[in-house]
């Protein structure tokens, strides 16, 4: 059960601090796709690789893993991102039995078709989606809830996506989240988080929270107020409908019931977070705020994109497709696109808002140190390095690989040599980006 606020876990990124493992000047982000055990595996590739790649930061030598701050998932990458927040580097022993090579959906399927279970099935209190968290508790959560990762206090900090079924907007397992619903997520079980975030419509119901009544103890933030207003509306209307939807929350009479489905549905690449940290200053996990203040020199986006690509042949048959081939287009075509579109815009603010007026302000002093070599600039703009790395199925090399990858469902059970495959391609296609090996020999 969730529990009115005391907001005793304080999920947020200022409470994982930097240690002598992890150093803030090098600030890596990762982001997981859904995708079902085909991007969990993927991701699973890729965290290996990242924990046999050495670099150098802050004087010391460590693995690149280590430098992880932050990871945002959605769907089937919240499984891989959640089991390695809670259980390091356990992950690389027992993850693979424990998840990626069992059957999932057979083992939920057992539970719901279970006669035990048929009374609670029934109650309008509890459904598919309590069930499937229930076992995802007993399969690799054990119990844990967001408090256990608070007390770790050790990077990465990790922000599992669902989506607001009614808004069809982000909603995120974070404090700062859940104190709009006036709301403590600490005592909150990882397993229910992680359900949440891969409640694929259909075959699961959607997960709900209690939105409670907001009294005396209650704030708003301040970001809010400042964003809501005709001005912010023509110059920043990102900003306006995240104020707009961030203020539905706060009237527990209209919405006390908040219900969610796959984060998929939403961002399906899980960037849209991350985004929005680097770019504003709004909120608590401001990142644009830490680079501001030159805490961070290098900023690394590793986003890992398990989606298909694939064109169905719908097109060369007369007859419409069924029921399955709707359901199939309608909720991940559109994800799709909008993950190609989130990605595009990341690369093209980072543009605007940091290197571009970097080179124009270097031009410019050059130019004053030239013509006036007595003139002062009295303050530059933050030194960035950027890297932006993609790993999706598009960039495996061998073309026989990337049309099984591509073919593979987005289901919770694949053949232990595809699981394999995956990891083993999510490894190569990293390891080979052009963007990762800068990285990589700029921290040497």
């Amino acid at each position: 059960m969730l529990s009115e606020t005391g907001r005793s876990a304080e999920y947020r990124l200022a409470s994982f601090k930097t240690n002598t493992v992890n150093s803030d000047s090098v600030f890596v982000i990762l982001s997981f796709s859904g995708g079902g055990t085909r991007a969990a595996a993927f991701s699973y590739g890729v965290l290996k690789e990242l924990s046999n790649t050495r670099i150098t930061a802050a004087g010391k030598d460590r693995r690149l893993l280590d430098e992880v701050d932050i990871i945002s998932s959605v769907s089937g990458g919240s499984f891989t991102a959640a089991y390695f927040a809670l259980y390091r580097d356990r992950l690389f022993e027992d993850f693979e039995k424990q998840f990626l090579k069992k059957n999932v959906e057979l083992g939920l399927a057992l539970r719901v078709f279970a006669p035990w279970n048929w009374p609670r099935l029934a109650s309008p209190y509890f459904d598919r989606i309590d069930l499937a968290a229930e076992y995802y508790d007993a399969l690799l959560f054990h119990g844990q809830t967001f408090n256990d990762l608070v007390e770790a206090r050790r990077r990465p900090y990790v922000v599992l996506n669902a989506t607001d079924m009614s808004l069809g907007s982000r909603f995120e397992f974070k404090q700062e989240q859940f104190n709009l619903l006036n709301s403590d997520l600490g005592s909150y079980p990882i397993s229910r988080a992680v359900a949440a975030s891969s409640a694929f419509p259909i075959l699961l119901s959607p997960l709900t929270l209690k939105n409670y009544p907001k009294g005396t103890n209650y704030s708003e933030p301040e970001w809010i107020d400042a964003a809501i207003d005709p001005e912010t509306k023509v110059k920043n209307p990102r900003r306006f409908r995240s104020a707009q939807i961030a203020r539905t929350y706060e009237n527990a009479e209209t919405r006390p019931y908040i219900h969610l489905l796959d984060g998929g549905l939403s961002d399906n690449v899980g960037l849209r977070g991350p985004t929005h940290s680097i770019l504003s200053t709004d909120g608590q996990d401001s990142i644009l705020r830490m680079i501001n203040n030159r805490q961070i020199r290098k900023v690394a986006v590793i986003h890992v994109d398990a989606k298909t690509g694939s064109v169905p042949n719908w097109d060369r048959k007369k007859r419409a497709p069924g029921l399955v081939g709707m359901i199939s287009t309608v909720t991940s075509a559109p994800m799709e696109n909008y993950s190609e579109e989130t990605i595009q815009s990341l690369n093209e603010e980072i543009k605007m808002q940091f290197l571009q007026p970097r080179k124009t302000e270097q031009s410019f002093v050059k130019w004053l140190q030239q013509h006036c070599p007595d003139a002062a600039w009295p303050q530059s703009l933050p030194d960035l390095d950027f890297y932006e790395i993609g790993v999706s199925f598009d960039d495996v090399e061998s073309a026989a690989d990337r049309e099984k990858l591509k073919a593979l469902p987005t289901n919770y059970h694949l053949s232990n040599p595809m699981v394999e495959l995956l990891e083993e391609t999510g490894a190569a296609v990293l390891r080979n980006s052009a963007d990762f090996k800068r990285l990589v020999r700029d921290l040497q």
